[in-house]
């Protein structure tokens, strides 16, 4: 691994490879930076590859609950920082992919394309509308046991907190090793169900109107995307869609497809971004 070209707010920032365009890549819970290691891989002899683990997702630091727009406002530290002359490609998932709608949408001229992994149109009421009473439940199960464990972890018990987190990261069949995992890690889901920080009030609904690749994973008992995004996605100019029979972690259960398919939408891309 490489030791981190520049440090902004704390944050550990790791650049690989030195292509004409900057690819920012933001994973989601429970993961760090390494969630892009086979990507990074793939693309580095082609692109500039930018990472970092998010706020309070590193466990061997500090616990550091990230409001949305002090995480909208970190994200623009860090283009702003590592590509001042050019927009950017943002690589997304879970919550990389809701923090970064937020950011593509609050800051459209720095964002010329998006690669999202199975998060959609997660604001949208067409998404609420698509869960069946199944699929609600077990959405907040999960995310309110998480939240829970975020609580507990931060007044009560540290060691019960990470119990309760790795647990449920055994049960959604994560392959983050259980000691990157611990409960600082859960405040997305206490600003879900808590208001923590404000929650999400306020969030831009996700419309972005730059080149969008969204691939998800079929093998999933619900879907995180409403069909109509699919669709609205489809039939845009310059969008495509791929479904991969994969869980959640879609680079990480099928990395060579995955791989192949982002480099080759890239490429078809790349004329009309850069």
């Amino acid at each position: 691994m490489t030791t981190p070209a520049l440090n902004i707010d704390g944050i550990d920032v790791f650049i690989e490879g030195d292509g004409p365009h900057t690819i920012v890549m933001i994973h989601g819970w429970p993961d760090t930076h390494r969630l892009w290691d086979g990507t990074v891989a793939a693309l580095q002899s082609q692109y500039r590859c930018v990472r970092f683990t998010l706020p309070g997702f590193d466990v061997a630091q500090p616990a550091r609950a990230t409001s949305l727009a002090q995480m909208t406002a970190l994200f623009s530290q860090i283009v702003e920082a590592i590509s001042p002359g050019q927009p950017v490609t943002l690589l997304l998932h879970d919550w990389g992919c809701m923090f970064g709608y937020e950011y593509a949408m609050r800051h459209p001229a720095r964002v010329a394309r998006i690669v999202a992994v199975d998060i959609g149109d997660h604001n949208a009421r067409a998404f609420l509308k698509s869960l069946t009473a199944s699929a609600k439940w077990q959405v907040f199960a999960y995310q309110f046991w998480l939240a829970l464990a975020w609580k507990l972890g931060g007044t009560i018990s540290r060691a019960l907190g990470n119990r309760m987190t790795r647990s449920m990261a055994r049960a959604l069949r994560c392959r983050t090793e259980p000691a990157r995992i611990g409960w600082q890690m859960n405040y997305p889901y206490a600003m879900q169900w808590f208001g923590l920080l404000g929650g999400f009030r306020g969030a831009a609904q996700v419309d972005p109107a730059c080149p969008l690749l969204y691939l998800y994973g079929e093998r999933k008992p619900f879907m995180f995307h409403s069909p109509e995004w699919l669709a609205q996605v489809a039939r845009r100019p310059g969008c495509a869609v791929q479904a991969f029979h994969t869980g959640h972690w879609v680079m990480v259960d099928q990395p060579s497809a995955f791989n192949q398919c982002v480099q080759a939408w890239l490429a078809r891309t790349k004329m009309t971004t850069t």
